[in-house]
């Protein structure tokens, strides 16, 4: 993915209030770490920040002060109501760097009629170079049969790109789908008062009422 530029101003106020007054302002109070360096609080425009990170592991390049530099976002808050960032963690690097992300899993095709298919982890944790981080990775169940999982090691990850974890942890699995089976005419009968029960009722009251007669 190619860089999307982002321009930024130094933030010089902190605090709850101080980013309440940065929302309302239609932006986003954020901070940029990492290398070694002081955290670099800044404010980024609202609009252009929440479309940059609907791209999952987004190349930023944040503009501040006529200087560029390079991040990935490795926190993002956002309000659990509205459609709004309340804050941004990002990340420093650089060109060649590796970086640790989480890539969201994208599973493609059908498995075989009568099963269903169960995602076990929705990302993958891999390393790869802060300029080439893939996306997504895709998974194709097409054709797999009930009984049948793809694990982290089954996974195809693009080139530069190494897995982080348990190569044999499942990531999806294709089961027998289940039946809801259909009552036999027996349970149908015990389940429902029968007419026999009624006849007997009736005949018992009529047995009472020739007694007293």
């Amino acid at each position: 993915m190619s860089e999307i530029k982002l321009v930024a101003t130094t933030r010089t106020e902190f605090g709850k209030g101080a980013a309440r007054r940065i929302r309302r302002a239609h932006q986003v109070p954020a901070v940029i770490y990492g290398h070694g360096e002081a955290p670099v609080h800044i404010t980024l425009p609202g609009h252009e920040t929440m479309l940059a990170l609907k791209h999952a592991n987004a190349l930023l390049s944040i503009e501040l002060d006529g200087k560029a530099q390079l991040a990935i976002a490795k926190d993002i808050q956002r309000d659990p109501i509205k459609p709004v960032i309340e804050h941004v963690d990002l990340l420093a690097v650089r060109a060649g760097e590796k970086v640790t992300v989480d890539i969201p899993v994208h599973v493609t095709g059908e498995a075989v009629p009568g099963t269903v298919t169960l995602v076990e982890a929705q990302t993958l944790q891999v390393e790869a170079e802060a300029t080439h981080i893939p996306e997504s990775v895709e998974v194709s169940i097409e054709g797999l049969e009930a009984g049948s999982s793809i694990t982290a090691g089954d996974v195809s990850l693009p080139s530069g790109v190494t897995l982080l974890g348990d190569p044999d942890a499942a990531v999806v699995v294709v089961a027998a789908e289940r039946l809801e089976e259909e009552p036999t005419e027996g349970e149908e009968t015990a389940e429902e008062p029968g007419a026999e029960g009624e006849t007997a009722a009736e005949g018992s009251t009529e047995a009472e009422s020739a007694e007293e007669a």
